[in-house]
């Protein structure tokens, strides 16, 4: 797929001036960076999501290997998350989102991925097409993708075999990592070393805070530290650094994760990142899905980082694994102002 960054122009979602409002990216994917976006885009307007394209199942994995395009189904998700809260938005929300039904060629397939796609092959440039998605749906901020080439993630797991407990073995597929019996280690991208889109690079280079999570820890949040250049940028970038932590262990990917091992997966796949703040869902690791969390160990592991550990309230109020986004947005603004550096937006 051509890169024609020198022909992109007018369809992208503007800039807001700086001075006006906190220039906010947000790296991940899936369900995760949407709750993340659903948040951010209450503070600010300035807002750069930056998706992981490893996808290699449901609808996405199908169009992936037709067509030879990258996954659209997480970006859709950015998308959908940035679309604003009147009827325009809602209801180009919704539409991106509907599925067809049925067992046919289409059954499964989501609106939204094919628009992309469609869009993709008459643009030749998945950045240039994903601004004229965000322009047909009024997005407040861009979406970007981490790499223009379609990735694989291949995972270490010990114990995948459950015959031989000890033994390690490779994984190979987002879809197949995810949901994988046993403990998974390390992952590295294939191919290796991937190239990275400019503009998530310069989006990471010209923020004033790079929010990292919440989401798959794996598949979804450590992908964008095995890009060399979008690593580089997020330990060079002036910005200040966030990492939020999910609310619960994931079946399969991190099962049996304590808060401090989320914190050493990262720590290990990028030792010279450094971070600013830890935000972690007080209820979470007091006695909630994480059971009662060592907090003196997990403080330490994020010292270890550079971090503040920040406790706050941002779960759905049902119980549900979820990121309320009212909570974590109020959440976020506390972090931005009193964490670091005042933003020259206040």
């Amino acid at each position: 797929m051509q890169h024609k960054a020198a022909e992109r122009g007018s369809p992208g979602a503007s800039r807001a001036p700086r001075g006006t409002a906190p220039r906010i990216t947000a790296l991940g994917g899936g369900q995760g960076l949407s709750a993340s976006l659903s948040a951010l885009r209450r503070l600010t307007s300035d807002l750069t999501a930056v998706v992981t394209v490893a996808d290699d199942g449901g609808s996405s994995g199908r169009l992936r290997a037709e067509l030879g395009v990258l996954p659209p189904g997480d970006l859709r998700k950015a998308l959908a998350a940035l679309c604003g809260d009147d009827e325009w938005g809602r209801t180009w929300s919704e539409v991106i989102q509907q599925r067809f039904s049925g067992t046919g060629e289409l059954g499964g397939h989501a609106v939204g991925n094919l628009l992309i796609v469609a869009l993709w092959e008459k643009l030749g440039d998945p950045v240039l097409a994903l601004q004229w998605v965000g322009r047909l749906l009024n997005v407040q901020g861009r979406v970007l993708p981490m790499s223009a080439v379609p990735l694989d993630i291949e995972a270490q797991v010990r114990g995948h075999d459950p015959a031989r407990p000890a033994a390690v073995s490779a994984v190979r597929g987002q879809a197949s990592v995810a949901v994988t019996p046993g403990t998974v280690q390390s992952v590295r991208l294939l191919p290796e070393e991937p190239p990275a889109v400019p503009e998530a690079v310069s989006a990471v280079l010209e923020a004033d805070w790079v929010v990292l999570g919440p989401g798959s820890w794996f598949t979804s949040v450590l992908p964008h530290l095995l890009v060399p250049e979008l690593a580089k940028a997020l330990v060079e970038t002036k910005a200040r650094r966030l990492l939020c932590l999910n609310l619960a262990p994931q079946p399969g990917e991190t099962e049996g994760f304590t808060p401090q091992r989320h914190l050493e997966v990262i720590a290990d796949h990028a030792p010279e990142l450094g971070v600013d703040a830890i935000l972690v869902d007080e209820r979470a690791v007091t006695g909630g899905a994480f059971g009662v969390a060592d907090l003196a160990g997990l403080r330490s592991a994020a010292e270890r980082m550079g971090a503040a550990l920040v406790l706050d309230t941002v779960a759905a109020k049902d119980g549900s694994p979820r990121h309320d986004p009212e909570l974590l947005a109020a959440a976020y603004d506390r972090i931005f102002r009193t964490h670091g550096r005042i933003g020259p937006w206040r």
